[in-house]
């Protein structure tokens, strides 16, 4: 495992860090295994969010007396001032710190959004008041949108981007990693798997390892699974014609039926929560069943609004056929919600 600074902040971090949402399954004990043996094997960088159940109070208790040899990240989708400054305050709490290295905006997608973030007494100006108190040391953005997450970077407001990057999404490798680079800013690397739905992660990682300055945060939840994604770093990247074979299958299988939560189809004239919806699968497949429904309720609940209007299919850059996905995730839910 080698270091490289993330971006212009003074963190050094491992080349591949940790997402923490599938930690929410397992015990604190097996947390505990699990977080000690990736720091053990090399990993430094932990991403968590406020949003993500009790997976803070679980790197918290993890890294407990080794604070100072990790770099931790969390996030918060709170928009005003009060809302962020209550989460912050509850994340210094469960992660057992006084400082957090990197405090991340959570997805940012619709201008109301970053109008509200940045605005009087909007999060951004909480967060810069706790920077100057010593509480976070940099500042970051997550978005899954393409255009507002450019936006963003050329804000010259943050010290890292997180974007969505895959051999599925691959919307960040024409522009957006070039610009945050140029801008001195870190690319974090959220869904290296796609959410879960790229099963092979030696070619995952190919192909992420193909690109410069990359960060990518797979979530891991067993001992095993992270000795496999290390011992592909411990290697030279090579691409084979038959890798290129496999990613041109995961594109053509999941091109048309993969939401990339770009949000372009949003918002919905008649209330549907589209883009949590539409990723309900993968929300139970990463966090169980019986915590999905209760994460997901109300979005999964707005569906029964959908009207088939078809303002949603005009809008999608992709082509989803995007209330069938939300109909048959309807269905799965209830029937998560029936077996709860």
């Amino acid at each position: 495992m080698k270091y490289v600074q993330l971006g212009k902040t003074a963190l050094t971090v491992s080349e591949c860090g940790f997402g923490c949402i599938p930690i929410i399954r397992l015990s604190k004990e097996e947390t505990g295994e699990v977080l000690r043996h990736a720091f053990e094997r090399g990993i430094t960088y932990f991403d968590t969010a406020n949003a993500y159940r009790d997976s803070e109070e679980k790197i918290g208790m993890a890294f407990n007396g080794i604070r100072d040899k990790v770099v931790i990240a969390t996030k918060s989708l709170k928009r005003n001032a009060e809302g962020i400054t209550e989460q912050m305050e509850n994340s210094l709490r469960m992660l057992r710190t006084d400082y957090i290295d990197l405090y991340q905006f959570h997805q940012i997608a619709q201008e109301k959004d970053w109008q509200e973030v940045t605005g009087a007494s909007g999060a951004l100006e909480a967060v810069m008041k706790a920077k100057s108190a010593g509480k976070v040391r940099h500042i970051g953005v997550t978005s899954h949108n393409l255009q507002m997450a450019l936006k963003m970077v050329r804000s010259g407001l943050f010290d890292t981007i997180q974007f969505p990057f895959n051999l599925i999404e691959e919307g960040a490798k024409d522009e957006l990693i070039g610009a945050a680079h140029e801008a001195g800013m870190g690319f974090i690397c959220m869904k290296p798997f796609g959410g879960g739905v790229i099963n092979n992660a030696a070619v995952a990682f190919k192909y992420l390892r193909d690109n410069a300055g990359v960060i990518p945060i797979p979530g891991f939840e067993s001992s095993e699974q992270v000795d496999e994604i290390i011992s592909f770093y411990a290697q030279p990247n090579e691409i084979t014609d038959r890798d290129r074979e496999i990613m041109g299958d995961y594109r053509n299988e999941l091109g048309k039926r993969f939401c990339r939560r770009c949000e372009y189809c949003q918002p919905c004239p008649q209330g549907v929560m589209i883009t949590p919806a539409m990723g309900y699968p993968i929300v139970a497949a990463r966090m169980s069943p019986s915590v999905a429904v209760e994460f997901c309720k109300i979005p999964m609940e707005s569906v029964l609004l959908c009207t088939d209007c078809g303002t949603c299919l005009a809008r999608c850059p992709y082509e989803l056929k995007i209330p069938d996905i939300l109909k048959a995730n309807y269905a799965l839910y209830e029937k998560h919600l029936k077996g709860k």
